[in-house]
């Protein structure tokens, strides 16, 4: 019988990019290739509960944004073993990751999520699939509140989707978008530099809502 196994698409914004985590492999078929975080799932955990512990092993994050996104189980996925995997898109805010490569990874790095190196298993399936439903999901979607510090200016805001979304967004046309949905509350102080000072937001509540942000 096939052993049940998680591999979670690890995300955050790093210095004005997308980075995505990965861990190299340090024994089997695959050593020394990269490849998404993950293992078997214990036999008195729920495979959502396998993710979970995951994400927070390798990033000590534990308030983070995570969802299922696809079971892959072709039978050669996995040379060494037969091996069925339930894959996981997460969010992490930079500021709270500690990372932990664990004795089982040769190493563990953030590299830039649309520039990846050749993955092991099908993970080069994996990270597209992700990728694209990460950039589903900001628009008809809440999120993004899970990669950005809690207090952000509206043009901040706005680079989070720009970043993600790899395009440009008209400004006007944003801010009111964003504001008319009525998801943020404005802070009374604001952010001061060598610009014009820029007024702070702040979400109204952090949890997942479906509604239309762009």
């Amino acid at each position: 019988h096939p052993w049940v196994a998680v591999d979670v698409v690890i995300y955050t914004l790093q210095q004005g990019k997308l980075r995505s985590l990965l861990v190299q492999i340090k024994e089997g078929p695959f050593s020394g290739k990269w490849a998404f975080p993950g293992g078997l799932v214990a036999a008195k955990e729920s495979v959502d509960e396998a993710a979970e512990r995951e994400v927070v092993e390798r990033t000590s994050v534990r308030d983070g944004y995570i969802e299922q996104l696809y079971t892959f189980g072709k039978p050669e996925r996995d040379p060494a073993t037969r091996v069925v995997s339930v894959s996981y898109l997460a969010l992490v805010p930079w500021p709270l990751v500690r990372l932990n490569p664990a004795h089982k990874y040769a190493d563990i790095r953030w590299f830039p999520a649309h520039r990846l190196p050749s993955l092991a298993y099908d993970h080069d399936q994996v990270g597209h699939l992700a990728l694209q439903r990460l950039r589903a999901k900001l628009q008809y979607t809440n999120i993004v509140y899970s990669l950005l510090p809690h207090e952000f200016t509206l043009g901040e805001l706005q680079e989070v989707y720009e970043i993600i979304l790899d395009r440009p967004l008209d400004r006007r046309n944003f801010r009111k978008k964003i504001l008319a949905l009525g998801l943020l509350k404005q802070l009374k102080k604001k952010r001061r530099g060598t610009h014009r000072p820029a007024s702070l937001y702040a979400f109204n509540e952090k949890r997942p809502m479906i509604i239309e942000m762009l």
